[in-house]
């Protein structure tokens, strides 16, 4: 299984960004993606996720401005990203779960400030 992340960059506060993260492999139809981040100098912290079904979960710091959803015919996984501030720069990591298993993307760089 291969996770392919894309989508980070600079962005002022207050701005906006789509994540994309595209998992190949061996996947199964019954699974949990969801988006991390890790920030400098801190542990890697869960923003969202989705089932296959299409329930979310949001961390505090998302709910209100950020939307995960996803394309299961592409096994993509999507993170819109609004209402942006500086304490959102982080490094995102996609992740996949399935029959068990979690497998993580190479991170993309968000980094928010004027």
């Amino acid at each position: 299984v291969q996770l392919q992340a894309s989508g980070g960059g600079l962005v002022q506060p207050g701005g906006s960004l789509r994540l994309s993260c595209a998992a190949s492999g061996s996947i199964f139809s019954i699974n949990l993606m969801g988006w991390y981040r890790q920030a400098s100098g801190k542990q890697r912290e869960l923003i969202a996720s989705i089932t296959s079904g299409g329930g979310t979960n949001y961390a505090v710091s998302a709910k209100g401005r950020f939307t995960i959803s996803r394309d299961n015919a592409k096994n993509t996984v999507f993170l819109q990203m609004n209402s942006l501030k500086s304490e959102d720069t982080a490094v995102y990591y996609c992740n996949l779960i399935v029959r068990g298993v979690g497998y993580w993307g190479q991170g993309t760089q968000v980094t928010v400030s004027s």
